[in-house]
């Protein structure tokens, strides 16, 4: 027959049914802490990188930037620019710019033809020449200054001062006119 009282196995042993915990999980808080210091670091790294959007050519060449990655800019001289499609090469070589101008057009076109402007001449590989480096075109370039004086860049940006010219109302009418 079969019995009806019902008996807690003795083999059972105690730690089978753990009591759960009400307490902070500190692997949780620990990852959390790194998370939170990754991004405060990178926010600040980032805000201190971007402060200063670039450097003149004067200020490059008076600092002690060999080796470092920064962004320069400067006035490209037309017949500097040298292309080799073959290898992708690009070299020219940009004057200095004043930091802050207001006419940015005048500014570009004085650089280019002051024989005494500071030059640098720019080497860049790995990239199809765009079709903006052109003569007095503002270069905006990230790269590293050699110890041969030469700056090795990585990115380039090119603003035409005579392509985004302001044309008021009453001239662009005009000249549609004509």
């Amino acid at each position: 027959m079969t019995n009806t009282t019902w008996e807690k196995p003795l083999s059972t042993p105690a730690t089978e049914n753990p009591v759960k915990r009400s307490g902070i999980n500190f692997k949780f808080v620990g990852a959390g802490l790194v998370i939170l210091a990754a991004a405060v670091y990178l926010i600040a790294s980032g805000t201190a990188a971007g402060a200063r959007y670039f450097i003149t050519v004067n200020d490059l060449m008076k600092g002690s930037y060999v080796n470092q990655t920064v962004r320069i800019s400067g006035a490209v001289i037309g017949d500097t620019i040298k292309y080799d499609s073959k290898n992708l090469i690009i070299d020219f070589t940009i004057a200095n710019i004043p930091a802050d101008t207001t006419d940015l057009a005048a500014t570009l076109h004085k650089a280019v033809l002051d024989p005494n402007a500071t030059k640098l001449v720019i080497h860049m590989e790995g990239q199809v020449k765009p079709d903006l480096l052109q003569d007095e075109a503002q270069a905006i370039i990230t790269g590293k200054l050699g110890a041969d004086g030469i700056f090795y860049a990585d990115e380039l940006l090119l603003k035409c001062p005579s392509r985004y010219s302001e044309i008021s109302p009453n001239n662009a009418i005009d000249d549609a006119a004509k």
